[in-house]
């Protein structure tokens, strides 16, 4: 297909929740379970300017940790159990409710960049600034 091709816009949510692009909405994402891949193989799109980095990790870990913690709390004061009980009930809860979501966070992090053209900061210094020749307006007023 050719780049200079007008697409519509998608809305990120619904393309990278499930995996797609979020040029054409037709391509796939990622090549595994959360590895990107290089370019879209439809639209040809370079998936290079995607870098989630933690996000999708960090919004998991605050989302699933609270559920979690409070599921654990409640199995220790009510039972007092040992922590065999825990390995078997705590645990798997906390990785059915951190594994699952990775996917779609990420795909919606990375269809976010694009659609919103986030990039890297890019600081630029200020240009120097000159002191002008007027006093400033504090000395005017005290010396009238």
């Amino acid at each position: 297909m050719s780049s200079e091709q007008e697409w519509p816009p998608l809305p990120p949510f619904s393309t990278g929740a499930r995996g797609r692009c979020p040029r054409c909405g037709q391509g796939h994402l990622f090549n595994g379970f959360l590895a990107l891949r290089s370019h879209c193989e439809v639209c040809g799109l370079d998936h290079s300017y995607a870098d989630p980095a933690d996000g999708p990790a960090f919004f998991v870990i605050c989302f699933a940790s609270i559920p979690t913690v409070i599921l654990a709390l409640w199995i220790e004061v009510k039972f007092e159990a040992p922590y065999w009980v825990h390995l078997v009930t705590t645990l798997p809860f906390l990785l059915l409710t951190c594994v699952p979501p990775l996917r779609p966070l990420k795909g919606w992090l990375v269809a976010s960049q694009y659609v919103y053209k986030a990039e890297e900061a890019r600081f630029v210094a200020a240009p120097p600034t000159h002191p002008s020749a007027a006093p400033p307006a504090d000395k005017i007023s005290r010396s009238t």
